[in-house]
Formats: C-alpha cells, sequence, structure tokens
C-alpha cells in the first residue's frame, strides 16, 4: 500500500496535524526542513498557512508547488496520543 496524506491541519508555528491513509495521525514539524528556493517562501508563516492536501499527488502542497513527500512526513512526525486523534 502505498502511504498518502488524507488531511492536513495547522497547529502554530511551522507544526502541522497529518492525517495519513494508513490510519495514523501524526504531528510534523517543518521548521528545519524549510531550506533551497522551493521553500523559502514558507519560512513566511502566513504562507506556511495556505498548506493543503493536493488530491493529485496525496500529499501536502503549497501554492508555489512546494511539497513533501508523505513518507518522509510519516518518518520525522510524532505519533498522536489517542486521546488527541478526536481533535485531528
Amino acid at each position: 500500500m502505498f502511504l498518502h496524506v488524507n488531511a492536513v491541519k495547522y497547529l502554530g508555528e511551522y507544526r502541522l496535524r497529518l492525517a495519513f491513509n494508513d490510519g495514523s495521525i501524526k504531528d510534523v514539524d517543518l521548521k528545519n526542513e524549510l531550506y533551497g528556493q522551493i521553500f523559502e517562501p514558507l519560512q513566511d508563516l502566513t504562507y506556511f498557512q495556505r498548506v493543503l492536501v493536493n488530491p493529485d499527488t496525496q500529499t501536502i502542497e503549497w501554492p508555489n508547488g512546494a511539497d513533501f513527500a508523505p513518507e518522509f512526513l510519516n518518518e520525522i512526525g510524532e505519533t498522536v496520543p489517542m486521546a488527541e486523534k478526536v481533535t485531528a
């Protein structure tokens, strides 16, 4: 099974809560991942908040086309405890 992002929620700063198609929910902090020309605009928090799930690529993306592979996001993410999942 290929891993996909089903939903994204902005948590503050450079943190996102992601729901994956395998049922897992993880919090991801991308603060240290926003380097390189394509990711520089995301350092502006107002722009960072414009994140969405692209239905074609099934991962998170920003208006300038910047994205991250679902596998990478899942790997660096921290699993959300069951009690918090209801707010995801």
